[in-house]
């Protein structure tokens, strides 16, 4: 079956990014490996990023965009992302641009094999408190979901859609992405991706929300593993 990729793009009050995201995104559409989408999530903000992703999308055929009524939450904006993909594959990335869209084509390389493929930021452009508080937080995560992975927070992914929209959610659970695949007894890799210094907008998450909030998710989403169901059907009829 030929794969074809809806890239959600999660965005709050991201005016000042809008239009290199429509720059760089329709650039990457040009150069993808499959058929590709854009699908803005806009998590209610209260600057003009919905006013000009719909310009974008009415201007472009391979640009949707849901708008929420208030902001509820990167992994609320992610989730609706996924209700409302029809592609094969999803992808995500983060408006802010720290990573590069041309990158997806590195992790569509290793989705024929896998059922989510993930970044790692590498040479990571970021402060030392943030770089610091991802490592601690990666290095839990790992010893709760026992994952294997490097950066789940790296905001590059490529997921089958049949997978991703099997992903029970709650808030948090971005982090958790290869974690939930995992449960669904599906294979995942991670790739070194590139990573660059935010240029514009500001940063949504602070210390607590990447170091203490996260140490909690943790708990979730060891009672959620207990607590999962997942069959297999053998037969029908």
């Amino acid at each position: 079956m030929k794969e074809n990729l809806t890239i959600i793009v999660p965005l709050f009050n991201e005016e000042e990014n809008i239009e290199r995201l429509n720059n760089e995104l329709s650039d990457f559409i040009k150069k993808s490996l499959v058929e590709s989408q854009i699908l803005f999530i806009n998590d209610g903000s209260t600057d003009n990023s919905e006013i000009l992703i719909k310009e974008i999308c009415n201007t472009n055929e391979k640009f949707n965009f849901i708008s929420f009524t208030k902001n509820c939450g990167l992994s609320a904006a992610i989730k609706a992302g996924f209700d409302y993909t029809k592609t094969s594959l999803v992808g995500y990335i983060d408006a802010d641009l720290q990573t590069n869209p041309q990158d997806f084509n590195l992790l569509l390389k290793e989705i024929s094999n896998n059922d989510l493929v993930t970044g790692v930021r590498t040479s990571r452009k970021d402060s030392i408190i943030k770089n610091i508080s991802s490592f601690i937080a990666n290095t839990i995560r790992k010893i709760f979901t026992k994952d294997n992975m490097i950066d789940t927070g790296c905001p590059l992914k490529v997921i089958r859609s049949s997978y991703a929209k099997k992903i029970p959610m709650f808030r948090g659970i971005h982090r958790f992405l290869p974690a939930m695949i995992l449960l669904q007894n599906g294979r995942i890799t991670q790739v070194p991706v590139r990573h660059y210094p935010r240029l514009a907008g500001k940063a949504k998450f602070g210390f607590f929300n990447r170091l203490i909030g996260p140490l909690f998710d943790c708990f979730a989403y060891l009672w959620m593993k207990k607590k999962y169901i997942n069959y297999q059907i053998k037969d029908n009829e």
